[in-house]
This record gives structure tokens, sequence and C-alpha cells, in this order.
């Protein structure tokens, strides 16, 4: 017994340092260290009630104005407010704030309320919607406690956090959590790389920073998911290293520049890394490229994987925007494809991204062909397949330079329509092969047999030349 008494006394003090460092036996010192730089955010947005009024010259004017003035309230007349509340925090004591985009949107007037009830008018340096952040100034008369960011890539899934802010305007709330997960995709940006926290996340929280131990910044609180709008222990936040490099971009530009490599990607799944001899599902699959962009110009094509960008592994096409975004503009990387089985490098230099939207890749490649007028329609993967002569390129809105095989058909269940092709889709590639005709496509397919593939590699394009790759598997 005594025996037994020593070894778990032994075993009780080695764990005893592990649980101190794992459950804090209070997060009160740092709460107090970090606080004093979390911020509120009020945002006003101030509309014209005159804008009610109908334009001039309608019968119905006379009959609108005795309306308005018999429901109108007092002061009537002047502008209508509508304010929301979010959070923030100082990163720099001479005024620079921190918050997120959609707290401040289209906000005309922004105030920046601090833990001491001071309160300082905002102005805007700049915002990006893609990563749903915003930089703000104030002018302080003396300089304000801030906070400064840390390495999110260093967090891990379990470690504690401490989230700081605004929820239902009850400035100053403190919650704590682990980090439940990391790299989060919730399709609410081309960026989603979002840290998944348990820490009470609440309307009002938008905006503020998620703490590491440390009391560095490793997140920015972004969003919630929830059926009754309160926490219910998934909240999600801007990794810090996805926001800083936009913020020093907004702060030395007012503006976001980021890179931009003028291709179209898409995932790879089983199927294709099959038919490509990938040997498993890796990389970036290029299923077109923009004439005129920097990809074309390096003699990127469609059917490139991209594995490697500037030195940077590429797991997926998830990955691929974000590092491609963070290159600065005009530098030369160089880009590693798979290329019918094998790797070859590319060096291209970087063009700009349009913010105001990314033109769609125009498919270079493709060259207008016409099909015999008497041909019959194919079937093959559940497909039947017809000429795209100039009646079915207007009936299904087909634009000039789109050529190949129309689909003008397709079996509700076969494998093809698991994949989305549908009705008015072109098979213009079969195996990296250009496909003119339905005929095409059965030729390809006796190509395929005899060489025993299990799958056919297909780019599909719709009606506006935006392609893309499927893998059927050989009937």
């Amino acid at each position: 017994m005594k025996l037994l008494a020593a070894a778990l006394a032994g075993l009780l003090a080695l764990s005893a340092p592990a649980l101190a460092r794992g459950a804090p036996e209070s997060f009160a010192d740092l709460a107090e260290q970090v606080t004093p730089a979390v911020v509120n955010i009020s945002a006003t947005q101030v509309e014209d009630r005159k804008a009610e009024k109908l334009p001039p010259g309608g019968q119905l004017d006379d009959m609108f104005e005795e309306f308005l003035k018999r429901h109108r309230q007092p002061n009537g007349d002047r502008p209508r407010r509508s304010s929301s509340l979010g959070s923030g925090f100082v990163i720099d004591s001479s005024g620079i704030v921190i918050t997120n985009n959609h707290v401040i949107a289209d906000a005309n007037e922004i105030d920046v309320i601090f833990t001491d009830g001071s309160k300082l008018r905002a102005e805007l340096v700049g915002k990006d919607a893609k990563v749903d952040v915003a930089v703000l100034r104030v002018k302080p008369p003396k300089p304000l406690a801030a906070v400064k960011f840390g390495d999110s890539d260093k967090a891990r899934v379990g470690d504690w956090v401490l989230a700081v802010g605004n929820p239902f305007a009850l400035g100053g709330s403190v919650t704590a959590g682990i980090i439940s997960a990391k790299n989060r995709d919730i399709d609410s940006g081309p960026y989603d790389s979002f840290i998944q926290t348990d820490a009470a996340i609440n309307k009002g929280n938008s905006g503020g920073p998620l703490f590491n131990m440390a009391g560095e910044v490793i997140g920015i609180n972004t969003a919630i998911l929830s059926p009754s709008g309160g926490s219910i222990g998934i909240g999600f936040a801007t990794p810090a290293d996805t926001a800083q490099p936009v913020i020093e971009q907004l702060l030395k530009f007012g503006e976001t520049r980021r890179g931009w490599l003028g291709v179209r990607i898409q995932k790879i799944d089983e199927s294709i890394a099959d038919s490509l001899g990938l040997g498993k599902a890796r990389g970036a699959l290029i299923s077109g490229v923009e004439d005129k962009g920097p990809s074309a110009a390096a003699g990127l094509k469609a059917g490139d994987v991209i594995v490697s960008f500037d030195g940077k592994a590429v797991p997926d096409a998830h990955e691929l925007p974000k590092i491609v975004a963070q290159t600065p503009v005009g530098k030369e990387v160089d880009v590693v494809v798979v290329r019918e089985g094998k790797e070859v490098t590319k060096k291209v230099t970087l063009g700009r991204l349009d913010e105001r939207g990314a033109k769609p890749a125009k498919l270079g490649e493709l060259k207008p062909q016409t099909p015999p007028p008497a041909a019959t329609t194919v079937k093959a993967f559940g497909l039947e397949l017809a000429p795209l002569d100039d009646a079915a390129r207007g009936k299904f809105q087909i634009k000039e330079g789109v050529a190949g095989a129309l689909v003008i058909r397709v079996d509700p269940d076969s494998r093809a329509a698991e994949q989305k092709v549908a009705p008015g889709d072109v098979i213009t590639e079969i195996n990296r092969t250009p496909v003119a005709r339905p005929d095409d496509v059965q030729a390809q397919l006796k190509v395929l047999r005899a060489e025993k593939k299990k799958t056919a590699l297909m780019l599909v394009a719709n009606g506006q030349g935006q392609a893309r790759f499927v893998a059927l598997p050989l009937e």
C-alpha cells in the first residue's frame, strides 16, 4: 500500500505542472493586461429622409405630400440615423484601430469608444471586404494602450484563447475557450482560413481580438454559427497571419494590392488525380488561363497542376489564392506544375489583381470551329451529344470561340449528372485532345479503352467559355 501511495503521489506531482499549463487558475491578469486596448465601435449611417419623396410630375404628388405631413413625426425632414455596434482593438498607441469591414461598411460616421467611456471620431484609412478587415485612425490626446499581433500559424488546436469585445452592447466582455479547429472554410470569401473557437462570441463581438495566453492577437473575431443568433460555442476568427498583410497594405496605400496569377483553378478529387497520374489528390488544377495574364506569358496551360508556388507547397486549390494574394505585385516567382506526369518549373511575374472583380479567364486554346451541318447525335457517359451549329449556339446562348461537342441531354442517374454537367455545356477536350464534334468523343473513347484507362478527363465549358475538368469512368 505504501508503494502504491508513493507511486500515486509521484504521478500527481509530475502531472501538476502540465495541468497548471493547460488550465490557468485564472485569466484575470491577462484580461487586465489586454482589455484597455479593446474598444467599442459605433458606426452610424445617415440617410436623407427627403429621398422618400416622389419625383415631381406625378399625379399622386399632392396626395403623397399630404400623407407625409399627417403621418410624419416631429422633425420628420431630418436625416434618418441608423447605427450598428461592434468591437475593435488598438494596434498603435498613436491611434490605429482595427475592426471588421462589415461593422463599418456603409457608415457615414464612426466613433471609437474606450474603456474609460471617452469617445473619439474615427477616420477610415482603408477597408477590405474579402478578408473583412477595416483600419481606422483616431487622434487621441495622449498615447493609447495597444496590443500586438502574434503568430497565428503557431497556434494549435486545444490552445487556450481569450475573446474580448462588445457583445450585445455589453462592452468590455471577456470570454475564454480553446481553439477548436484551424483553416476552416465557411464560404464567406475567397481567402477563408478561419480559426474556430468555443470562446463565447456573439453579435457585437465582430472586429474584436482573439488573444493567446501571451496577450497577443492571433485572430479577429468575425463570424458565428448559430441557429438562434446567440453563441452555441462555434465562433470564427480571421487569423492574424491572414489579416496582417492586408492591414499593412491598407496603412501604406489605403487599398489592397494583391498578386494576380491570371488562371482559373479547380479542386482535384480522387478521380481527377487518377486520370492525371498524380497518385493522390494534391495541388490546384488549372482549368483556364487569361490570354493576356502573367501565366499565359509564362507558358502555363489548362490541365497543368500547380503543386508549388514561390517555394511554398500548394496542398489544394483552396490554399493557392491566399498564397498568391499575399505575394507582392511584380515579383518573379517559381511555379512548379505537373504536366503529363512530369514536374515543370515556370517563372511567372505576378500582376495585380483587379479588386473590382477578376475577369473570367478566356480559353485561348479554343478556336472557333464549325462542325459539319449533317451530323448525328452521340451517346456517351450518360450524355447525348450534338454538333454545335449556329442554331444550337443561339438556343443555348453559347458565345463565339467556344467549340466542341454540345451536351443536349443528361441522364439524371449518371456520374456526369453528379458532376453537374448540364445541357448547354460543351465538351472541348478529352484527355488533353481537342474535340470538335461528337464523333471525336467516340474516337477518343476507343483510344482510352485501347490504353486500358479507367477514366476520361474532359474539359467542359459553359456558354461563356468558363471551363472546368470533369473525370468520368469509362463505360
